[in-house]
């Protein structure tokens, strides 16, 4: 007989079972129980974050979460993710998660809700009201193998590790590079200390292969290195629009990937919106391969949601 799924908070004990579940759901992301516990743990209190985890005989079987979008001027904004490992689905412990993370959204004064989708669980997301053609192309490279050459550094360029940058001048950066970024809000509301706390302080980054381009004092194209064990991440890679259209995010990321096989990493992977041409050309230059496409989809809450 099958016991019944009980969902409650999800606690920072709960990381590395989440991280497995993850891995399970999502073999081409890259994400460590360190970072899984940071996010469960550290956010915003403007978030009004919600994390939580479904159980079956003690056991961590899938995981929702939901939280305000504080980096976009536009209020009302909200995301949530739920994934429940491929032996657990079908016996309604999705929906159950995705009731109490609408109902918080709800009270919490989301008015829209992004969530990213298989294409296979784009069926139950209608049924939930979620609608959308946003499509986020994965792809993965294999680090054992040979890597393209790498482009020549243009004069007046001089190429530094995150290890010995200023966060000050990454997260000028960064902000100015996410402008821009296809997405349903804009990134253009997002507080230095609370990227100083989520990003830059975070598990994830891999300061020592993530990978800066300088032109005098300032940032001018970068590529963050995410790691989980022997996986890596593109957390973002970003040129400021002055420099754009000069090889500048190509370069970075061919450094990084060869810093990063270099310490043993064996598997990259990384994501575009389809609407980022000139990324994913970039990565198709490097080799990566697609292994998966997700719908991006929203729905509109009220106060019945």
């Amino acid at each position: 007989m099958t016991t019944r799924a009980v969902v409650r908070l999800a606690v920072a004990a709960d990381a590395g079972a989440v991280a497995a579940v993850r891995r399970a759901v999502y073999p081409y992301k890259a994400m460590s129980a360190a970072a899984v516990a940071h996010m469960i743990t550290v956010q915003s209190p403007g978030e009004r974050f919600l994390p939580l985890v479904a159980l079956r005989d003690g056991e961590v079987v899938a995981w929702g979460s939901a939280g305000l979008n504080v980096w976009t001027s536009e209020p009302g904004q909200a995301e949530a993710i739920v994934y429940v490992h491929p032996e657990h689905r079908r016996q309604g412990i999705g929906g159950a998660l995705a009731e109490r993370l609408h109902q918080h959204l709800s009270e919490v004064g989301a008015v829209r809700v992004r969530t990213f989708v298989h294409p296979d669980g784009l069926k139950f997301a209608h049924k939930l009201g979620y609608d959308g053609t946003r499509q986020m192309h994965f792809s993965g490279l294999d680090l054992t193998k040979e890597l393209p050459e790498q482009p020549p550094t243009p004069d007046g360029i001089k190429l530094v590790s995150f290890a010995d940058l200023d966060p000050r001048t990454a997260y000028t950066a960064d902000t100015v590079a996410s402008l821009d970024e296809p997405s349903d809000s804009p990134l253009d509301a997002v507080e230095y200390d609370m990227w100083l706390e989520e990003i830059w302080n975070g598990p994830s980054m891999d300061k020592s292969l993530s990978v800066g381009a300088m032109a005098g004092d300032e940032l001018v194209a970068f590529t963050v290195v995410e790691t989980a064990t022997d996986r890596m991440w593109s957390g973002m890679t970003g040129t400021i629009p002055g420099y754009r259209g000069r090889g500048l995010a190509k370069l970075v990321k061919s450094v990084a990937l060869r810093r990063a096989a270099a310490a043993g990493i064996t598997a990259a992977y990384t994501s575009n919106d389809d609407e980022n041409g000139p990324m994913l050309a970039v990565n198709n230059w490097l080799g990566y391969q697609r292994v998966q496409t997700e719908l991006g989809l929203l729905r509109t809450l009220d106060s019945d949601a």
